[in-house]
Protein backbone atom coordinates (compact mmCIF):
# COMPACT_ATOMS: atom_id res chain seq x y z
CA UNK A 1 0.00 0.00 0.00
CA UNK A 2 1.55 3.25 -1.11
CA UNK A 3 0.93 6.61 0.49
CA UNK A 4 -0.75 9.15 -1.73
CA UNK A 5 0.60 12.66 -1.87
CA UNK A 6 -1.86 15.30 -0.81
CA UNK A 7 -2.15 18.07 -3.41
CA UNK A 8 -1.43 21.55 -2.10
CA UNK A 9 -4.13 23.92 -3.25
CA UNK A 10 -4.05 27.71 -3.32
CA UNK A 11 -6.53 27.80 -0.42
CA UNK A 12 -4.18 25.76 1.77
CA UNK A 13 -1.23 27.97 0.87
CA UNK A 14 -3.15 31.08 1.90
CA UNK A 15 -4.16 29.43 5.18
CA UNK A 16 -0.47 28.84 5.92
CA UNK A 17 0.40 32.46 5.16
CA UNK A 18 -2.53 33.70 7.24
CA UNK A 19 -1.16 31.89 10.31
CA UNK A 20 2.51 32.71 9.59
CA UNK A 21 2.03 36.40 8.82
CA UNK A 22 1.49 37.65 12.42
CA UNK A 23 4.66 35.91 13.62
CA UNK A 24 6.61 37.14 10.58
CA UNK A 25 5.51 40.71 11.31
CA UNK A 26 6.51 40.39 14.98
CA UNK A 27 9.93 39.07 13.94
CA UNK A 28 10.44 41.93 11.51
CA UNK A 29 9.21 44.68 13.84
CA UNK A 30 10.87 43.50 17.07
CA UNK A 31 13.77 41.48 15.64
CA UNK A 32 15.09 42.59 12.27
CA UNK A 33 14.14 46.28 12.37
CA UNK A 34 16.04 47.04 15.62
CA UNK A 35 19.13 45.40 14.10
CA UNK A 36 18.87 47.57 10.98
CA UNK A 37 18.24 50.67 13.10
CA UNK A 38 21.22 49.88 15.35
CA UNK A 39 23.49 49.54 12.32
CA UNK A 40 22.20 52.86 10.96
CA UNK A 41 22.95 54.60 14.27
CA UNK A 42 26.48 53.13 14.23
CA UNK A 43 27.16 55.12 11.05
CA UNK A 44 26.22 58.45 12.63
CA UNK A 45 27.95 61.00 14.84
CA UNK A 46 26.94 60.36 18.45
CA UNK A 47 25.90 63.94 19.16
CA UNK A 48 23.42 63.82 16.26
CA UNK A 49 22.40 60.15 16.40
CA UNK A 50 18.97 60.78 17.92
CA UNK A 51 18.12 63.81 15.81
CA UNK A 52 15.62 63.62 12.91
CA UNK A 53 18.50 64.34 10.49
CA UNK A 54 21.67 62.77 11.97
CA UNK A 55 25.13 63.45 10.63
CA UNK A 56 26.57 60.34 8.98
CA UNK A 57 30.26 59.63 9.45
CA UNK A 58 30.54 56.33 7.60
CA UNK A 59 32.75 53.75 9.29
CA UNK A 60 34.48 56.26 11.58
CA UNK A 61 32.87 54.75 14.69
CA UNK A 62 34.09 51.29 13.72
CA UNK A 63 37.63 52.59 13.20
CA UNK A 64 37.47 54.30 16.61
CA UNK A 65 36.21 51.11 18.26
CA UNK A 66 38.78 48.82 16.65
CA UNK A 67 41.63 51.12 17.75
CA UNK A 68 40.30 51.39 21.31
CA UNK A 69 42.58 49.31 23.61
CA UNK A 70 39.78 49.00 26.19
CA UNK A 71 37.48 47.46 23.57
CA UNK A 72 40.19 45.06 22.41
CA UNK A 73 40.75 43.89 26.01
CA UNK A 74 37.00 43.64 26.42
CA UNK A 75 36.70 41.52 23.29
CA UNK A 76 39.53 39.22 24.42
CA UNK A 77 37.89 38.79 27.84
CA UNK A 78 34.55 38.05 26.19
CA UNK A 79 36.00 35.36 23.91
CA UNK A 80 38.00 33.78 26.75
CA UNK A 81 35.02 33.70 29.08
CA UNK A 82 32.75 32.30 26.35
CA UNK A 83 35.13 29.43 25.60
CA UNK A 84 35.47 28.56 29.30
CA UNK A 85 31.73 28.88 30.02
CA UNK A 86 30.65 26.80 27.00
CA UNK A 87 33.10 24.02 27.85
CA UNK A 88 32.17 23.99 31.56
CA UNK A 89 28.40 24.10 31.01
CA UNK A 90 28.29 21.41 28.32
CA UNK A 91 30.68 19.08 30.18
CA UNK A 92 28.75 19.43 33.45
CA UNK A 93 25.34 19.10 31.76
CA UNK A 94 26.41 16.02 29.79
CA UNK A 95 27.81 14.28 32.88
CA UNK A 96 24.71 15.16 34.93
CA UNK A 97 22.34 13.96 32.20
CA UNK A 98 24.17 10.67 31.79
CA UNK A 99 24.12 10.17 35.56
CA UNK A 100 20.35 10.74 35.65
CA UNK A 101 19.84 8.45 32.68
CA UNK A 102 21.87 5.62 34.23
CA UNK A 103 20.74 3.10 36.80
CA UNK A 104 23.10 4.48 39.45
CA UNK A 105 20.38 6.79 40.77
CA UNK A 106 17.25 4.83 41.61
CA UNK A 107 14.24 6.47 43.22
CA UNK A 108 14.47 10.23 43.40
CA UNK A 109 15.44 10.98 39.81
CA UNK A 110 12.51 13.37 39.49
CA UNK A 111 13.79 15.37 42.45
CA UNK A 112 17.24 15.78 40.88
CA UNK A 113 15.70 16.76 37.52
CA UNK A 114 13.47 19.39 39.10
CA UNK A 115 16.30 20.67 41.33
CA UNK A 116 18.52 21.08 38.27
CA UNK A 117 15.89 22.86 36.20
CA UNK A 118 14.55 25.23 38.87
CA UNK A 119 17.43 27.74 38.47
CA UNK A 120 16.59 28.02 34.75
CA UNK A 121 13.13 29.43 35.52
CA UNK A 122 14.40 31.53 38.43
CA UNK A 123 14.63 35.25 37.50
CA UNK A 124 18.29 35.81 36.72
CA UNK A 125 18.34 39.16 38.53
CA UNK A 126 17.23 37.57 41.82
CA UNK A 127 19.57 34.62 41.38
CA UNK A 128 22.64 36.76 40.75
CA UNK A 129 21.87 39.03 43.71
CA UNK A 130 21.94 35.93 45.93
CA UNK A 131 25.23 34.84 44.40
CA UNK A 132 26.70 38.29 45.06
CA UNK A 133 25.77 37.89 48.72
CA UNK A 134 27.26 34.40 48.82
CA UNK A 135 30.58 35.75 47.54
CA UNK A 136 30.64 38.76 49.89
CA UNK A 137 34.02 39.03 51.64
CA UNK A 138 32.49 40.16 54.96
CA UNK A 139 29.51 37.89 55.53
CA UNK A 140 29.36 35.60 52.48
CA UNK A 141 28.43 31.95 53.00
CA UNK A 142 31.18 30.72 50.65
CA UNK A 143 34.06 32.02 52.78
CA UNK A 144 32.24 31.13 55.99
CA UNK A 145 32.04 27.53 54.77
CA UNK A 146 35.70 27.48 53.74
CA UNK A 147 36.64 28.88 57.14
CA UNK A 148 35.03 25.90 58.88
CA UNK A 149 37.70 23.68 57.33
CA UNK A 150 40.57 26.11 57.79
CA UNK A 151 40.79 26.83 54.06
CA UNK A 152 41.92 30.23 52.71
CA UNK A 153 39.13 32.61 51.68
CA UNK A 154 37.91 32.68 48.10
CA UNK A 155 38.40 36.01 46.37
CA UNK A 156 35.07 35.72 44.54
CA UNK A 157 34.01 38.83 42.64
CA UNK A 158 36.40 41.04 44.63
CA UNK A 159 39.59 39.70 43.05
CA UNK A 160 40.62 39.88 39.35
CA UNK A 161 42.14 36.40 39.75
CA UNK A 162 38.90 34.70 40.78
CA UNK A 163 36.10 36.85 39.37
CA UNK A 164 35.84 34.87 36.10
CA UNK A 165 35.45 31.62 38.02
CA UNK A 166 32.92 33.22 40.37
CA UNK A 167 30.57 34.44 37.65
CA UNK A 168 31.08 31.24 35.64
CA UNK A 169 29.82 29.19 38.58
CA UNK A 170 26.83 31.51 39.00
CA UNK A 171 25.96 31.23 35.31
CA UNK A 172 26.47 27.46 35.33
CA UNK A 173 23.95 27.25 38.17
CA UNK A 174 21.49 29.33 36.16
CA UNK A 175 21.88 27.81 32.68
CA UNK A 176 23.09 24.20 32.99
CA UNK A 177 19.61 22.81 33.67
CA UNK A 178 18.49 23.80 30.17
CA UNK A 179 21.37 21.87 28.58
CA UNK A 180 20.66 18.90 30.85
CA UNK A 181 17.07 18.86 29.60
CA UNK A 182 18.20 18.75 25.94
CA UNK A 183 20.68 15.95 26.65
CA UNK A 184 18.05 13.92 28.52
CA UNK A 185 15.61 14.27 25.63
CA UNK A 186 18.28 12.95 23.23
CA UNK A 187 19.26 10.12 25.58
CA UNK A 188 15.62 9.01 25.72
CA UNK A 189 15.63 8.27 21.97
CA UNK A 190 19.07 6.65 21.77
CA UNK A 191 19.16 3.09 20.43
CA UNK A 192 19.61 0.93 23.54
CA UNK A 193 20.16 -2.17 21.40
CA UNK A 194 23.54 -0.84 20.32
CA UNK A 195 24.65 -0.39 23.93
CA UNK A 196 23.40 -3.86 24.85
CA UNK A 197 25.27 -5.37 21.90
CA UNK A 198 28.45 -3.59 22.98
CA UNK A 199 27.97 -4.96 26.52
CA UNK A 200 27.63 -8.49 25.15
CA UNK A 201 30.85 -7.98 23.18
CA UNK A 202 32.64 -7.15 26.42
CA UNK A 203 32.76 -3.36 26.30
CA UNK A 204 33.07 -1.68 29.69
CA UNK A 205 30.57 0.90 30.96
CA UNK A 206 32.89 3.78 30.03
CA UNK A 207 33.56 2.33 26.57
CA UNK A 208 29.81 2.00 25.93
CA UNK A 209 29.19 5.59 26.97
CA UNK A 210 32.11 7.01 24.99
CA UNK A 211 31.88 4.91 21.83
CA UNK A 212 28.18 4.05 21.58
CA UNK A 213 26.08 6.59 23.46
CA UNK A 214 28.11 9.76 22.93
CA UNK A 215 28.07 9.59 19.09
CA UNK A 216 24.26 9.40 19.24
CA UNK A 217 24.20 12.65 21.23
CA UNK A 218 25.64 14.75 18.40
CA UNK A 219 22.28 16.47 17.64
CA UNK A 220 22.00 17.57 21.28
CA UNK A 221 25.65 18.64 21.34
CA UNK A 222 25.09 20.79 18.25
CA UNK A 223 21.96 22.43 19.66
CA UNK A 224 23.49 23.04 23.08
CA UNK A 225 26.81 24.18 21.62
CA UNK A 226 25.27 26.77 19.30
CA UNK A 227 22.90 28.04 21.99
CA UNK A 228 25.66 28.22 24.61
CA UNK A 229 28.01 30.16 22.31
CA UNK A 230 25.28 32.70 21.58
CA UNK A 231 24.29 32.87 25.26
CA UNK A 232 27.74 33.49 26.68
CA UNK A 233 29.01 35.84 23.98
CA UNK A 234 26.16 38.12 25.04
CA UNK A 235 26.87 37.81 28.79
CA UNK A 236 25.43 40.93 30.38
CA UNK A 237 23.02 40.54 33.32
CA UNK A 238 25.45 38.73 35.61
CA UNK A 239 28.01 41.50 35.05
CA UNK A 240 25.51 44.30 35.72
CA UNK A 241 24.31 42.68 38.95
CA UNK A 242 27.52 41.24 40.36
CA UNK A 243 30.64 43.04 39.09
CA UNK A 244 29.79 46.22 37.10
CA UNK A 245 32.66 45.27 34.76
CA UNK A 246 35.22 45.01 37.57
CA UNK A 247 37.40 44.48 39.36
CA UNK A 248 39.93 46.41 37.28
CA UNK A 249 37.96 45.77 34.10
CA UNK A 250 38.28 41.98 34.40
CA UNK A 251 34.64 41.42 33.43
CA UNK A 252 34.16 44.43 31.18
CA UNK A 253 32.72 42.27 28.41
CA UNK A 254 31.71 43.77 25.07
CA UNK A 255 27.99 43.86 25.89
CA UNK A 256 28.63 45.71 29.15
CA UNK A 257 31.19 48.08 27.64
CA UNK A 258 28.76 48.99 24.85
CA UNK A 259 26.07 49.56 27.47
CA UNK A 260 28.35 51.87 29.48
CA UNK A 261 29.17 53.93 26.37
CA UNK A 262 25.51 54.16 25.46
CA UNK A 263 24.83 55.40 28.98
CA UNK A 264 27.42 58.13 28.38
CA UNK A 265 25.68 59.28 25.19
CA UNK A 266 28.30 57.79 22.86
CA UNK A 267 25.61 56.17 20.73
CA UNK A 268 27.62 55.76 17.54
CA UNK A 269 30.48 53.85 19.18
CA UNK A 270 28.14 51.84 21.40
CA UNK A 271 26.02 50.63 18.48
CA UNK A 272 29.17 49.93 16.47
CA UNK A 273 30.30 47.62 19.29
CA UNK A 274 26.87 46.03 19.38
CA UNK A 275 27.02 45.44 15.62
CA UNK A 276 30.48 43.88 15.87
CA UNK A 277 29.28 41.62 18.68
CA UNK A 278 26.21 40.66 16.63
CA UNK A 279 28.41 39.68 13.68
CA UNK A 280 30.71 37.64 15.95
CA UNK A 281 27.72 35.88 17.53
CA UNK A 282 26.20 35.09 14.13
CA UNK A 283 29.54 33.89 12.72
CA UNK A 284 30.40 31.71 15.74
CA UNK A 285 26.90 30.23 15.87
CA UNK A 286 26.96 29.42 12.15
CA UNK A 287 30.47 28.00 12.35
CA UNK A 288 29.58 25.76 15.32
CA UNK A 289 26.49 24.54 13.48
CA UNK A 290 28.44 23.78 10.31
CA UNK A 291 31.15 21.91 12.24
CA UNK A 292 28.50 19.90 14.06
CA UNK A 293 26.65 19.07 10.83
CA UNK A 294 29.86 17.97 9.14
CA UNK A 295 30.72 15.76 12.14
CA UNK A 296 27.41 13.98 11.68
Amino acid sequence: MTARSIPVTADKVWVFYAFALPFALLTIVFGLWPIVLSFTVSLTKSATALRPAPEYVGLANYVSVMTDPVFLRSLAATLFYTAAAVAANLAFALAYAMLLHSTIIGPGKTFFKVAMFLPVVTPDLAGYVVWRWLYDQSFGAVNAFLGLFGLPPFGGIASPDTVMVAILVAELWHHAGFYVLIFLANLAICDKALEEAAAIDGASRWQRKALVVLPQLKPALIINGVYAIIQFLKTFTVVVVMTKGGPNGSTNFVSYYAYSLFDQGRYGEATAMATILFLIVALCGLLAYKIGERAR
